[in-house]
């Protein structure tokens, strides 16, 4: 999506809203990407307006599943998340938001917060086809 939809808009765009899969809570995960690195910082949680709010202003807004309330990143903490694309998944049930963050992503104070867990994992490699 490379248009922006106007912040003052009262609802997020139909055509828009017709291509989403929300959950049985009515939200979508967002996948928050830095821009020019490719790091995955986080995963969040939007519904029609948070998304709205999130295209139409250039800051990422999500819905907090457990304060039940819209929180813009950054607000608080100064860590904010300036958009730089949205793009939505082939089934339509995950969004990849593209940013430039300032400061940390993940409320730990980690830059990602998929920074401090990692698992063991066996590392594959392709196979060649006969």
């Amino acid at each position: 999506m490379t248009d922006a939809t106007d912040a003052t808009d009262p609802v997020l765009d139909p055509q828009i809203a017709g291509l989403l899969k929300r959950d049985e809570h009515g939200l979508v995960a967002a996948v928050v990407q830095q821009h020019d690195t490719g790091d995955v910082l986080m995963v969040g949680w939007m519904d029609d307006e948070a998304l709205r709010r999130t295209l139409g202003e250039g800051r990422v807004t999500f819905w907090s599943r457990s304060r039940q309330e819209y929180w813009r990143k950054g607000d608080t903490s100064g860590h904010a998340q300036w958009v730089k694309g949205v793009r939505l998944d082939c089934d339509g049930d995950a969004l990849l938001v593209t940013v430039d963050q300032v400061g940390a992503a993940c409320h730990t104070g980690d830059r990602t917060c998929f920074d401090a867990r990692v698992l063991p994992a066996t590392v594959g490699e392709p196979q060649p086809t006969p």
